[in-house]
This record gives C-alpha cells, sequence and structure tokens, in this order.
C-alpha cells in the first residue's frame, strides 16, 4: 500500500484547493477553444475568461464532441489548431450546458450541467470526526490525485489472522472524485499486517453517483455556485456517508471477509504458476509489465495458494508509481474474494 499524505498533509491539501476552485455554467454553443502563443489549448468562456485544459478535461472534451481519443490526442500534440477547429465547430451546434470546473484557473473538468458536486472538503469534514471517534483507529494512507481523493483506515479493535501469525485487521476506504470520474464510494477493506497490503471488498454500501437536478434557466451562468444551497442538497448524503463508514468497520463485514481468505488458503497451483499468473492477469486487467510483477511477488511469497495468488496482486501496490493505480490492485484482489469457483479452477489449473 502508497502511504501518500500524512492526515495533517491531506488536510493542507484540501484546505489549499478549496481556495483554488471555482466554477461556471456556460452554453457549449459559446464555449470555444483556443491555441495560445505557446501552443497551450485553452477554453475561452465569453465573459468568464480563458483557462488552459488539463488532460482530464481533454478527455472529457473529446469524449463529448465525439473525437476518438487517439486522434485526439495527436491533433493536441502535433496539430494544436485543428484540434480546435474540430471542437469549436461540434461545440457550435451543441444545445447542451456545460459545467466548467477550474482549479488555480486551469479547466480540470468538462461536465454536464447536471452534476452534482460533492467537494473533498465537505467529505473530510463528515468523515474524519467519525474516525477520530472510532477505538484504535489509523489512517494508514492517504492522497488527493488529478482524479480522486483517497482516505484509508484500519482499526486494531476489530483484527483476526487468516493463518497462525498472519494477522489482519478491518479497515475502510473512502473515495471522491470531484472531475467526474466515480462516484462518491466507502467500501470495507481488510489490511494486511505482514505485508502492509489492503484488499478494499467490492460490497461497499455507499456508491452515490454525482448527478443531480439541472441548473435553472434563471441562475447566473456565469457565477459560482451558491456553497449553501449545495450544502443543503447534499446533507443527505454526507449523512449516509458517516453511517457507512461506521458499517465497514464492523465485526461481521470483515469476518465473512477473513473467512472466504482462509477457504483460498486451501485452493493449491496444481499447473504452472507462470501460466496462472497469466490467467489471473487477465481477469483482473493487469498489463504485461504488472504481469511480471506479479509473478516475482508470486514466487518471492512462495505461496502457491489463491490466497497467495491474491497477495501477489495486491502487493503490486507498492510498487506503481501512480495512487489511482496502486489503489486499482487493491480493489483487484478484494474482487478476487469473490471469484467464482470455477474460474479459480481455470486460473489453478493453467499449464
Amino acid at each position: 500500500m502508497k502511504r501518500g499524505l500524512s492526515i495533517t498533509d491531506l488536510a493542507k491539501k484540501i484546505e489549499a484547493n478549496r481556495e483554488l476552485k471555482a466554477d461556471y455554467i456556460a452554453p457549449a454553443s459559446a464555449l470555444a477553444v483556443e491555441v495560445q502563443d505557446d501552443n497551450a489549448v485553452a477554453m475561452h468562456a465569453p465573459g468568464i475568461g480563458s483557462f488552459p485544459i488539463l488532460p482530464i478535461a481533454h478527455d472529457q472534451i473529446g469524449a463529448k464532441v465525439g473525437i476518438p481519443a487517439r486522434y485526439y490526442d495527436r491533433m493536441l500534440a502535433e496539430e494544436p489548431a485543428l484540434l480546435a477547429r474540430n471542437i469549436n465547430t461540434w461545440l457550435a451546434k451543441d444545445d447542451d450546458r456545460r459545467m466548467l470546473r477550474t482549479l488555480g484557473g486551469d479547466l480540470r473538468a468538462f461536465l454536464s450541467d447536471k452534476y452534482n458536486r460533492v467537494e473533498n472538503e465537505e467529505i473530510a469534514e463528515v468523515v474524519l470526526p467519525v474516525l477520530a471517534s472510532t477505538p484504535g483507529i489509523e489512517v494508514v494512507a492517504a492522497e488527493i490525485t488529478d482524479r480522486r481523493m483517497y482516505l484509508l483506515a484500519t482499526t486494531s479493535r476489530v483484527q483476526g489472522e487468516v493463518r497462525k501469525g498472519d494477522v489482519v485487521q478491518a479497515g475502510v476506504m473512502i473515495s471522491n472524485s470531484e472531475v467526474g470520474l466515480g462516484a462518491v464510494s466507502i467500501r470495507p477493506m481488510v489490511y494486511r499486517l505482514v505485508c502492509l497490503n489492503g484488499m478494499v471488498l467490492p460490497d461497499g454500501k455507499l456508491t452515490a453517483r454525482h448527478v443531480g437536478r439541472r441548473i435553472s434557466e434563471d441562475e447566473d451562468l456565469n457565477a459560482i455556485f451558491s456553497d449553501e444551497a449545495r450544502k443543503a442538497d447534499d446533507r443527505a448524503l454526507l449523512l449516509k456517508v458517516r453511517d457507512v463508514v461506521r458499517h465497514s468497520l464492523d465485526e461481521a463485514v470483515f469476518t465473512a471477509a477473513v473467512d472466504k481468505m482462509r477457504g483460498l488458503t486451501e485452493a493449491k497451483v496444481t499447473g504452472d504458476p507462470a501460466k496462472a499468473v497469466e490467467v489471473l492477469a487477465k481477469k483482473v486487467g493487469a498489463t504485461e509489465s504488472e504481469r511480471g510483477g506479479i509473478l516475482r511477488a508470486l514466487i518471492e511469497g512462495g505461496d502457491l495458494s489463491a490466497f497467495g495468488l491474491i497477495g501477489a496482486v495486491t502487493y503490486q501496490a507498492h510498487g506503481t508509481e501512480s495512487f489511482d493505480r496502486a489503489v486499482e490492485f487493491e480493489a483487484m484482489g478484494g474482487a478476487l474474494l469473490d471469484l467464482p469457483a470455477r474460474e479459480w479452477r481455470e486460473i489453478l489449473e493453467a499449464a
């Protein structure tokens, strides 16, 4: 598991970003992409300003106007003026309105005007007091990337052994995307002390999408949304966040996951370990280079069981530079707990 930020530094980053945020609504047909003197590409909104476009917003603009990603990226790199003409041609024909989410003057997201903002600071204000009041709690990882905020915590008050000496603790992962790349999500987690790996479970009780009411025509299209109105709309969601965090640390949820792990320690690799990893990698969506890392971890761990394979997958969270990808590996491990027996046989018997 990647450590990321301390809880103090996470709070500082949340507060710093709060001051840099500004959101606007504008008709798509009024927007235009322009190429600046340094060949950087910016989105111009009349009466609002021009905002250099960040990678996630580029992806969203391309999806909105229907330009294939590979062609979009080639035009951006080689012919930005051609890209601007393509985008502007299609935006001019678009009757929708768009939300422009900016951070520090850069366009970080290009979203529907129905997008319901749930801010990282709102999640933190609800979650951190709950964690602070939970006995034995420890925040083991936290980060804010361009894509999401993550907060992962465990409690020593709820723990057990998969095998003798292999101690695991109950935990929770909270994540949120302010740029349209995922719902507010709270999922139980099992934290393995022997290797400091997390296994994020797939059966979270809260997944709330960022879709709400469309902004009415009489609201100021150029104005930042009313914080007071938004907080009122989000109050019910944030109360659910509080309750689901508590549920995720429940002993019954944890015990059910540990029982599955114990069962998988008895399922042994009977075929070729390299082939087993090859089949496994395809199922979890690991790349060829990541597959090599999984095989090395399996061999070095010396546990040729289904549980050992899961551990080899989650161990990859240590080696990737991307915090987003690290969490994806931990979620892969959690998903493998519920892999059907038929698919596990396919992996374990691969030759």
